[in-house]
This record gives structure tokens, C-alpha cells and sequence, in this order.
């Protein structure tokens, strides 16, 4: 690895960690780029087959109590996981570490930010991917893009030095101007499609076909929109078909993370999806039955687990 080279580190081996670890790596060298874990988890690591699109793949994984602050830090962990997560990266942020989040949903930014200081923490959206992981065998078709922005003001040029670093990396990456609009409409489109995937057991084919599924996902969408609006964010018909339209160039035969977890008999993140739309709605007196039923049938699919 070059001198001059940045270093990240990646708290999460998901998917959206080993997309984005693979590419670093590819680009800048596998030093560039590693995994922190307890020591418990390392040994784990290190014995499992990695695969990226069925080719072996291999990562650095640091201890993450003797691991040395770094430039970038990415966030890619389940919701239920966020607070360990916290605890595992405190020894990799120093005061110029700049912190995104890929996680879903609209609550993570802050939560970090309250650990680790606001002024660290961009906004950041991952979108457009078909990312897949079952065990260590990751696979993917498109690699989708990260939308990046400021959360408050002199966040600048953290930003634009994030931007040049992905850029450098070959990480498609675009800056937005209205990212709180963008997170939420990327949080509506989470709220309809993971959610109706797992309840109805089926791929994107399977919920963009006319019948009860389509409809569930456009409702728990269009429930969003409403709350939004409440919220001051102001999300439209026109925001959902955008997304509506990204779906629809997704491999039909493909599904997003929380159908993966339902097939692997993982706890999923219903409380990051309807759970917030439900506690959010109730304090605006919004009725949003449509995530009331999806909360409903994927607690009963879990309490069966």
C-alpha cells in the first residue's frame, strides 16, 4: 500500500462490507481495507471460504482493541447489531476519522454521532446493489452506488475528501444537496420491499407482479410518504416511482437482506422498518395499517424460528 494511501476499516462482514471491501482492496491493496472483530471473532474469520461471485477471496482482519485510528470508517452492520458495533470501533476513531453508515433506515447517523461526536458522521445512502450473502459465499450483479452528504454545517471537506477517496477506490458515489430527502426515500423503499419480501416468502419478481404482494409494497410505501410529510421531509408519488423504477432493473430472481434473513432464520430488522413507521405514526396520530400487518406477520414468522 502506498504511504499516501487512506486506510478504512469495516465493521460488519455482510454483504455491503465485502462489496465494499472487495473493491478497496482491488483497487488500492489489501491493506487498504480490513475487518475489525474481538479476537473471538477473528479466528472465526480467518477459517471461513470467502467468496465474491464463487471466486476465493481473503480479508485483513484487526483486532479491534489494538487496532490504530483510521481515515475512514464504514458502518455496514444489522440493526440489532449497532450498539456492539459501537464498542468495536470505539479504538478505530481518532478526531479526524470521518464515519459513514450503509445500514437502512433513518436513526443510525445519530445514534453514532452521539457516540462518537456529529461532526464525524456523514449522511450516507447505499442503493441500487443486489447484494447476497449466505454464510461466506458473497454474490452480487450490480454494485449500485453510495449517495453521500452533510449533516450539519462544516462537514465540507470531510465530505468532498470522502468523495475523492471512493472515487480513487472506484466506489460510484455522487453528492446530493437535499440527502435527508434521499435517506427517507431510501428508507420508504426499504419499509415496502424488504419487509414484503420476507412476509410473502418471494424475490423482487414475485412483489412486482400485480396481486396481494404489489399492493402491500406500494401501501407500506405510500404510508412512508405520509409520515414524511408530518416529519417536515416531504416525500411524493414521484419519489416512490424513482424507486419503483430501481427496483424494477434489479435480477427479478434476486431479494433484498431481510428475505435473506427470513430463508436463514435470522431475527430481521422489522423494528428499524415498521417498528419506527409505527412509533413515528403514533406520535402524529397517522394510522399506517399496512405496517401494522407486516409487523404482525413477520414477529409471528420469527417466533416460530
Amino acid at each position: 500500500m502506498n504511504k499516501d494511501t487512506k486506510k478504512t476499516v469495516i465493521v460488519g462482514l455482510g454483504a455491503l462490507g465485502m462489496l465494499y471491501a472487495g473493491q478497496i482492496s482491488r483497487s488500492l491493496g489489501p491493506e487498504a481495507v480490513s475487518f475489525l472483530a474481538d479476537k473471538e471473532r477473528m479466528e472465526r474469520y480467518r477459517q471461513m471460504p470467502f467468496t465474491i461471485n464463487g471466486e476465493p477471496c481473503s480479508f485483513l482482519i484487526e483486532d479491534c482493541e489494538e487496532v490504530k485510528p483510521a481515515d475512514f470508517v464504514i458502518v455496514a452492520v444489522k440493526y440489532n447489531g449497532l450498539s456492539s458495533a459501537l464498542e468495536t470501533m470505539k479504538n478505530s476513531i481518532g478526531p479526524d476519522t470521518t464515519i459513514i453508515s450503509v445500514m437502512n433506515g433513518i436513526e443510525s447517523e445519530s445514534v453514532i454521532g452521539e457516540r462518537f461526536g456529529h461532526e464525524k458522521v456523514l449522511y450516507c445512502i447505499a442503493q441500487g446493489m443486489d447484494a447476497m450473502k449466505f454464510g461466506p459465499a458473497f454474490t452480487f450483479n450490480y454494485f449500485g452506488e453510495l449517495c453521500l452528504g452533510v449533516r450539519m454545517e462544516g462537514q465540507e471537506e470531510r465530505l468532498n475528501a470522502l468523495a475523492a477517496y471512493l472515487d480513487q477506490a472506484g466506489v460510484p458515489c455522487r453528492i446530493e444537496k437535499d440527502i435527508e430527502k434521499r435517506l427517507w426515500g431510501k428508507f420508504m423503499v426499504n419499509v415496502g420491499i424488504n419487509q414484503t419480501c420476507m412476509a410473502y416468502e418471494t424475490d423482487y419478481a414475485g412483489i412486482l407482479a400485480p396481486g396481494e404482494a404489489n399492493d402491500t409494497l406500494l401501501g407500506a410505501m405510500r404510508e412512508v410518504i405520509s409520515l414524511s410529510q408530518k416529519e417536515g421531509i416531504y416525500l411524493s408519488e414521484e419519489d416512490l416511482n424513482y424507486y419503483m423504477d430501481l427496483i424494477k432493473g434489479l435480477p427479478p430472481e434476486s431479494a433484498p437482506s431481510m428475505r435473506q434473513d427470513g430463508i436463514a432464520r435470522r431475527y430481521s430488522e422489522v423494528e428499524m422498518f415498521a417498528g419506527t413507521v409505527r412509533r413515528m405514526a403514533a406520535k402524529h396520530g397517522l394510522e399506517v395499517p399496512v405496517n401494522d400487518r407486516l409487523y404482525g406477520r413477520i414477529k409471528e414468522m420469527e417466533a416460530a424460528y
